[in-house]
């Protein structure tokens, strides 16, 4: 069982025995290759990642592509990882972001790390419709809610990514072995 620090909320394990543990180095490599998809897809004026999974992705994705104008729109849904309740914008896209282009977001890449169900892509694309919408990863209920993406994984798989995992102490197999 995982650790916790104080005043954080407890988070259920996923139910699914699919697990897909993505490491640093997989998730920048992946993101690089979301970078390379996106190039042929531009230009785009400015980034909007979706918090907080897709600040990762963005940052790498700003890089590569070379983009500076970087902004942010925070939606959240109070779950416990097995049921997605209502969800709810923290924070908007600025109207300066939303003025770009046509006014509906062409011209705006829209970032996260991945598209489960679709919910959060319906939400921010109600508020930048022709924005073009990627996601590092994405599963079959979403797949329809993004325009690029790069690894698709199965409905039941959890995906453990890098900035959720930590490195811990594993006992040896051999306990009493003195070395």
């Amino acid at each position: 069982m995982r650790q916790m620090k104080p005043g954080a909320r407890a988070m259920a394990e996923p139910t699914s025995n699919k697990a897909f543990p993505v490491s640093w180095d997989q998730f920048h490599r992946d993101a690089r290759a979301l970078a390379w998809r996106l190039a042929e897809k531009g230009p785009f004026e400015a980034i909007v990642c979706i918090t907080r999974g897709g600040l990762v992705p963005a940052a790498i994705i700003c890089r590569e592509l070379g983009l500076r104008l970087i902004e942010t729109v925070c939606v959240a849904s109070y779950h416990d990882y097995k049921n997605q309740s209502e969800l709810k914008v923290l924070k908007d896209v600025a109207p300066s972001i939303k003025a770009i282009g046509d006014g509906k977001g062409k011209g705006v890449l829209v970032v996260d790390d991945l598209t489960d169900t679709g919910k959060t892509a319906r939400v921010v694309r109600e508020m930048l419709p022709n924005a073009h919408f990627a996601t590092v990863y994405a599963k079959p209920a979403g797949v329809p809610t993004v325009d690029t993406f790069i690894t698709e994984v199965s409905q039941d798989t959890w995906i453990y990514f890098p900035w959720d995992m930590g490195l811990a102490y594993v006992e040896p197999i051999a306990k009493d072995h003195k070395g």
